[in-house]
């Protein structure tokens, strides 16, 4: 398979739509293109994590992670929302890009069953939903070997000695920047900058090996 640039995945993932009637308790924030492609490149170049793996993006929104890790040569893909709307913009954004590998399922994170070596995602900070970043996380441990996961840098004291106690290793976190657009009612400015950790963690599981 042709090495994909990553200016290139950047052009694409920007083509991917957002939700157009995001729901506040859902907390519904797209992941930017550029944080996207930079998290699957380092998953599939630094980790190898994407290249032929199995890879699952929980809470996958319209799709942009799980989109590209198929386009960056992972061998399947499944991407899971609860929300039905969202789940058909997924669709619909991988077949403009001629996307079709991409197996989209509506239902809650706690119906999937399986195994993947990869788990992608960019939960609920839990702001609405209280722990309802830990909820998402706990699902990737039981159902993957690595996990890539984008997390308020507030709470990561919280989530460190969450996963510590979860038996998960956390072998990598870079900072970033997400900007947040006016969306909802409750929001007073046009944008708003959230810090964000990103985490690359090894589950028990595979510790456990």
């Amino acid at each position: 398979m042709e090495i994909l640039r990553k200016r290139d995945l950047v052009r694409a993932l920007e083509r991917v739509r957002p939700h157009p009637h995001p729901k506040v308790f859902l907390e519904q924030y797209t992941i930017p293109a550029e944080l996207a492609a930079d998290i699957l490149f380092t998953a599939a170049y630094t980790y190898d994590d994407i290249r032929g793996r199995n890879v699952v993006d929980l809470g996958c929104g319209t799709g942009r992670l799980g989109i590209g890790a198929l386009l960056l040569g992972a061998d399947r893909v499944i991407g899971v929302d609860i929300d039905g709307e969202a789940v058909a913009v997924a669709r619909a954004n991988g077949e403009s890009l001629g996307v079709s590998g991409v197996e989209w399922v509506l239902c809650d994170i706690d119906a999937l069953r399986g195994r993947f070596h990869t788990t992608v995602m960019n939960p609920p900070f839990g702001t609405r939903v209280r722990h309802g970043d830990r909820r998402f996380l706990e699902k990737a441990l039981e159902i993957s070997e690595v996990i890539y996961s984008i997390h308020k840098s507030s709470t990561r004291d919280y989530l460190l000695r969450f996963l510590e106690a979860q038996g998960a290793r956390v072998d990598a976190l870079f900072q970033a920047r997400i900007a947040i657009p006016w969306m909802f009612e409750f929001h007073r400015r046009k944008r708003r900058w959230v810090e964000v950790d990103v985490y690359r963690i090894v589950s028990g599981a595979r510790e456990g090996r």
